[in-house]
């Protein structure tokens, strides 16, 4: 009975998980530079099948011979994002989600996220702060030390003052509490020239953080005492007190 029960469902079954596969596919590479390429790429297939239907076989033979030796360039062609999308792959919660916040503690949480921001920044102490939203970073917060503690703008001054020894590295905020400080976070392997010359450790390790995983990262320069937010592998420059309020709330309740 359950047998020919999931032999009649199984073609749904299928269809449902072909269907979750490609539009997360299509979502992944629409957030990434290559998604030109896999637009590009779509047109090729269209074109093929249209010169299929057409009987035009000379092009149906070249079209044919170049998807023959595509596939090692596609892999070329999509290595950084390959990369990304199996490092996103390992670091999603699957049978552990962390903590969802209600209304009036992320309200809570930015509140003291922007304050503390705020301070760096007047002071030109440089601070490096990643909330963890559906990936898991626990892999980076393993490589720093252990706090678990609530979120406070004392502590997270305590941490990045100067000459503190926690103030180098990141810090890893999951929920409303902080898990770990002095965390290693992994640099961007972009190649544009620009972001090499404007941005520091900091900023790189934040783009990187950002771009492996879904993450919202703050970052405070100390030479400038500019505020930026990373995540989803972009990066807002010198953003405003305002503008870093609203666009946390909105992060973290999408969460929700």
């Amino acid at each position: 009975m359950i047998k020919d029960i999931l032999i009649h469902w199984r073609p749904f079954i299928e269809i449902i998980i072909l269907w979750y596969a490609i539009y997360h596919i299509l979502v992944f590479f629409e957030r990434t530079r290559a998604r030109n390429v896999l637009r590009g790429i779509i047109v090729l297939i269209v074109t093929f099948f249209v010169f299929q239907r057409l009987g035009f076989h000379t092009l149906d033979w070249i079209m044919t011979k170049i998807f023959a030796i595509s596939v090692i360039g596609i892999f070329i062609i999509f290595q950084p994002e390959l990369r990304q999308g199996l490092a996103r792959l390992g670091t999603r919660n699957i049978f552990f989600t962390s903590p969802i916040l209600k209304e009036e503690e992320i309200e809570t949480l930015v509140k003291q996220l922007v304050r503390a921001g705020v301070i760096f920044s007047e002071r030109k102490i440089g601070a490096l702060i990643a909330l963890e939203r559906e990936d898991s970073l626990r892999v980076y917060s393993d490589s720093g030390m252990q706090i678990d503690a609530m979120v406070s703008e004392e502590l997270l001054e305590s941490i990045f003052i100067h000459h503190s020894p926690l103030h180098d590295g990141g810090v890893v905020i999951v929920g409303s509490r902080i898990i770990a400080a002095c965390c290693l976070f992994p640099l961007t392997d972009s190649s544009n020239s620009r972001l090499s010359r404007t941005y520091g450790t900091r900023h790189r390790a934040a783009l990187g953080l950002s771009e492996d995983t879904d993450a919202v990262v703050i970052v405070i320069s100390e030479e400038t005492g500019k505020i930026s937010l990373a995540t989803e592998g972009h990066i807002i420059n010198d953003i405003s007190k305002e503008e870093l309020l609203r666009t946390l709330r909105n992060l973290l309740r999408q969460k929700r």
